[in-house]
């Protein structure tokens, strides 16, 4: 559905603009840009990992554009935690301007670090915890610590002279867990307390009823099934889930195994984890991968990524028998990892894949091997009582989870009209308590293709698909500019179509009649005579083949 472009006004002095460009009707890519009085403040900075229909492409960023060229004007970026959804990005837009302070906590940091060193890019950070202050410019930020699938992630707190903003990030309320860091809600309510005028929450798990379960509920699970594994073990989760980490690492000492970090990302970032003391690494447990391969099945844990279904991380290598790890019978496989909306083909692709090499693939459907880093309808309900906040922004999450946010949020007494479901580039202004849409800019997917970044557009994704899909046909034909004869050919060749050139026995002299109806039609010129060949060719493969593939003529003229 086409989204109606509407310019917004001038920003007047001393109301707060809030335009989401990622993050708003999607999982991914999450990325807030707060404006007053000429300054702005970007809050994370992530990326969107591809789907099918994306075909060669690596990452999604969120549009820079209504930022880009007010990047001097940018005081700082905030990031709330150190998942690929919030940090993926900050690479791309520090090559924009690099020095762009960020501000984060330790671990945040530390990933974002590594990442940007990858690129070769030397940041301005800053390290804050929860209960600290920064002063930037017209922004006033305060830090709550709060509890997510990874350590030291924080809401932010965004005061102005416009008004009070709590944003989130994404959050949950284990009361007991791994690391004894639970969300602040009492730092929630001190500020409800003090009035929030806008409230932008974690909406990932707003559609599901009740209370998202505790984390320390996984460690015995993924401990029993390695216990009855008779073979090897291995573990998917995402690289930065240093927690299910620390899981995995504990269960197999249990069972008298090693654990083998594989994939750069999940051994890079655990490093940082372990450096950081985030992840207590018991003695003797981590070996190497070429020693763990030398190792008795009965002894191994393989710890990897791909635990959503990527063509290209390690587990659906894996499962096409394109690893070293060789997955055969009797190995056994743990998903510990929620499934991302969009991935669901890529995932049991992949759990397919494993089960006919023989494995035994444990997954969320079938065990308690995950839970959600995200709070659900019940906690989300606790907060919004709590915070009472004047105007709610539900974000992180597609549209029927943001939709079911400001549900909740009306439940408890939040006016519907206060409560705002928007889409990314959607344009708020908070101004005497009051938060309203005054404008909604066109932002897109930005694709990053090996090297390029922003060069791919969604017309070349469409002719990816139709060349995946249907095939490709092109035509070689000279002819003479007056009359339109065929001098030469035509000439067909075909990819992904059919095999037998004879199919084309039928097209041929088509095209050499429309050749010369379009002459006799006045044609006289080389696109002319391309769009007739085209049309011939295009019209008789669907008539008789009900397919549409890439049709490319080559007219030469003579």
């Amino acid at each position: 559905m086409a989204i109606d472009v509407v310019a917004p006004p001038e920003l007047a002095s001393g109301t707060l603009r809030v335009i989401p460009l990622g993050g708003v009707g999607e999982i991914g890519r999450n990325m807030t840009a707060y404006e007053i009085d000429g300054k702005l403040l970007i809050v994370d900075c992530g990326v969107l990992f591809p789907e099918e229909n994306h075909p060669g492409v690596d990452l999604i960023l969120p549009d820079f554009d209504p930022i880009r060229a007010r990047l001097d004007d940018v005081v700082a970026v905030v990031l709330t935690h150190g998942h690929e959804d919030h940090i993926g990005a900050v690479p791309y837009l520090l090559k924009l301007r690099g020095d762009i302070p960020l501000y984060g906590s330790k671990l945040t940091l530390a990933l974002v670090e590594a990442k940007l060193r990858e690129h070769r890019i030397a940041p301005v950070t800053n390290v804050v915890a929860e209960g600290g202050r920064a002063d930037l410019g017209p922004f006033t930020l305060e830090f709550v610590a709060v509890n997510h699938s990874i350590p030291d992630a924080l809401a932010v707190v965004v005061r102005t002279a416009a008004g009070l903003v709590l944003h989130t990030g994404d959050f949950k309320m284990d009361q007991l867990p791994l690391d004894g860091r639970i969300t602040d809600l009492r730092a929630f309510a001190r500020l409800g307390e003090e009035g929030v005028d806008l409230f932008l929450p974690d909406s990932t798990n707003a559609d599901v009823p009740g209370f998202t379960a505790l984390e320390r509920e996984i460690g015995p699970v993924i401990e029993r099934v390695i216990a009855k594994a008779p073979k090897r073990v291995v573990v998917a989760s995402f690289s930065s889930h240093v927690h299910r980490v620390q899981q995995v690492l504990d269960a197999a000492v249990a069972n008298g195994r090693v654990v083998a970090l594989v994939g750069r990302s999940m051994v890079r970032n655990m490093g940082i984890a372990a450096d950081l003391g985030y992840l207590q690494v018991p003695e003797g447990v981590l070996v190497d991968l070429k020693t763990a391969l030398e190792l008795p099945d009965d002894r191994v844990v393989f710890m990897s990524t791909g635990s959503q279904g990527e063509p290209m991380a390690v587990l659906a290598r894996m499962a096409n028998n394109d690893h070293r790890i060789e997955v055969g019978q009797g190995d056994t496989v743990i998903l510990a990892s929620s499934l991302i909306p969009g991935n669901e083909n890529a995932v049991y692709r992949v759990i397919n894949g494993l089960t006919k090499l023989g494995a035994n693939v444990v997954h969320k459907g079938n065990a308690r091997v995950h839970v959600s880093g995200h709070a659900a309808a019940g906690e989300l309900l606790y907060c919004y009582n709590i915070v009472r906040p004047r105007n709610v922004f539900p974000v992180h999450g597609e549209y029927r989870m943001l939709t079911a946010s400001a549900d909740l949020a009306v439940e408890t007494g939040v006016p519907r009209e206060r409560t705002i479901v928007g889409e990314n580039g959607v344009v708020i202004d908070l101004a005497d308590g009051l938060a309203r849409v005054v404008g909604q800019l066109d932002v897109g997917y930005v694709y990053v293709d090996g090297s390029t970044v922003g060069e791919i557009t969604d017309a070349d994704l469409k002719d990816r698909r139709i060349l995946a899909e249907e095939g490709f046909i092109s035509i070689f034909v000279a002819v003479d500019r007056q009359t339109g004869r065929a001098i030469v050919g035509p000439e067909i060749q075909a990819r992904g179509f059919a095999e037998d050139e004879s199919v084309f026995d039928d097209v041929r002299p088509q095209i050499v009649a429309a050749l010369a109806e379009a002459a006799r039609n006045g044609v006289t010129d080389q696109h002319g005579y391309s769009q007739a060949v085209r049309r011939t060719v295009g019209r008789w493969v669907n008539t008789q083949h009900r397919r549409r593939p890439m049709i490319i003529p080559v007219v030469i003229e003579a």
